[in-house]
């Protein structure tokens, strides 16, 4: 049976191309409201140079999941990602405070 639910640990790791089709990372989590039940967004990891990392929040609602490809895609590209907020590795990071707004419309909004 054909269905369109999916469990979180099948997202999590998945990877997500940008707009121009290159690849930008993978999603490390969902971040989901305690209150609603829905996911608010999802965390991109992006790889770094010698192993590093750096985490973009997107909006759930960004992104598109490609059936040929099994991957998500984002009408982002790496360039939007480093314009709003990141953690790098080991860096402390609210995930859960959204009390700043960025530039991009597919990043979370207040």
């Amino acid at each position: 049976m054909h269905h369109t639910l999916v469990p979180s640990d099948r997202v999590e790791h998945v990877n997500v191309y940008g707009r121009d089709g290159a690849k930008l990372g993978s999603i490390e989590r969902l971040m989901l409201d305690k209150l609603t039940g829905t996911v608010a967004y999802a965390v991109i990891k992006t790889g770094g140079l010698l192993g590093s990392h750096h985490h973009y929040p997107v909006k759930w609602t960004a992104l598109r999941y490609d059936t040929e490809r099994l991957a998500y895609e984002a009408e982002v590209s790496l360039d939007d990602l480093r314009a709003g907020p990141s953690e790098f590795d080991g860096d402390e990071f609210d995930w859960g405070d959204r009390s700043h707004t960025y530039k991009h419309p597919n990043y979370w909004a207040v």
